[in-house]
């Protein structure tokens, strides 16, 4: 007996993560974003949210919303903490935090085709 043939991704970069079509973000959004990262923070109430990113894709017939930006938590590092996210807008906009201060995460939003920009060191 023959092995089903495996499901087809749609073409992207070669990771097999499709590319995401930039959105811009809503104040809608943005509240959604903020609220979802600020559970994970040390010092939510003093977080300062830099520069946010967003793009929508359909990844394994699921539509989400990738978020990629910039947190600053004074509470922590007291630097600029890269940081991304989904939102599932057909699971009542639920958040997801995919990762945050981690080195993947530039690398996650720049294979979603998210390039965040670099950040100039606090001096």
């Amino acid at each position: 007996m023959a092995a089903a043939p495996a499901p087809v991704e749609p073409i992207g970069n070669p990771s097999g993560n499709p590319l995401v079509d930039p959105v811009p973000i809503s104040l809608a959004m943005e509240e959604i974003v903020t609220a979802g990262v600020r559970q994970h923070l040390k010092n939510p109430l003093a977080a300062k949210f830099g520069t946010m990113l967003a793009g929508e894709r359909s990844l394994n017939g699921r539509h989400e919303i990738v978020v990629c930006g910039y947190v600053d938590d004074k509470g922590s590092s007291g630097g600029n903490e890269p940081f991304i996210g989904k939102i599932y807008p057909d699971a009542g906009n639920s958040f997801e935090l995919v990762a945050i201060n981690d080195a993947s995460v530039s690398d996650a939003c720049k294979a979603a085709g998210l390039a965040m920009p670099e950040l100039k060191p606090n001096s």
